[in-house]
């Protein structure tokens, strides 16, 4: 099974736009409790998620899991942060690269694989704000274009 492929539940749309992505990893998720069960009900944002690596671990933070609706007294703080499994060749690889100015790790998908929840990180390059209107240019264009082609075909 190709990357990114499964049942998809979330996306960060905002990363595409605010970002550059240079490579994609595919990593898995520590959850506790009802989290995979608020997981597969689609309750879960992205937006503003990020990647830190710290003691030789990967860490997800700032991505907001809403608490499952049957729930108990023992359902999960929304936003804890969350291990990721990912190989140590694929976490110092990572490293290495955050290190650089001006690259970031975000989270791009959230989807369930065989049963499990996994988490598309994209390794990312900011964009200028210039660059923000250049692509939604292009975009526009790409539209217009294949409207066009629609409306004569």
């Amino acid at each position: 099974m190709p990357k990114g492929e499964g049942r998809l539940i979330a996306q960060n749309k905002k990363a595409r736009h605010d970002y550059t992505i240079v490579d994609t990893i595919e990593a898995g998720m520590v959850l506790q409790g009802t989290e995979i069960k608020a997981i597969r009900n689609s309750r879960i944002n992205l937006k503003d998620g990020f990647v830190r690596i710290r003691n030789g671990e990967a860490f997800l933070y700032n991505v907001h899991i809403s608490p499952y609706e049957q729930g108990n007294i023992f359902n999960h703080d929304p936003l804890r942060t969350r291990k990721l499994l990912m190989h140590r060749k694929q976490i110092d690889r990572l490293y290495g690269e955050m290190k650089q100015a001006g690259m970031a790790v975000v989270p791009l998908k959230v989807y369930i694989k065989d049963g499990y929840a996994k988490v598309l990180i994209g390794l990312a390059k900011g964009k200028k704000q210039y660059d923000k209107r250049e692509t939604l240019k292009r975009k526009d264009q790409e539209r217009q274009i294949s409207r066009a082609l629609k409306d004569r075909g």
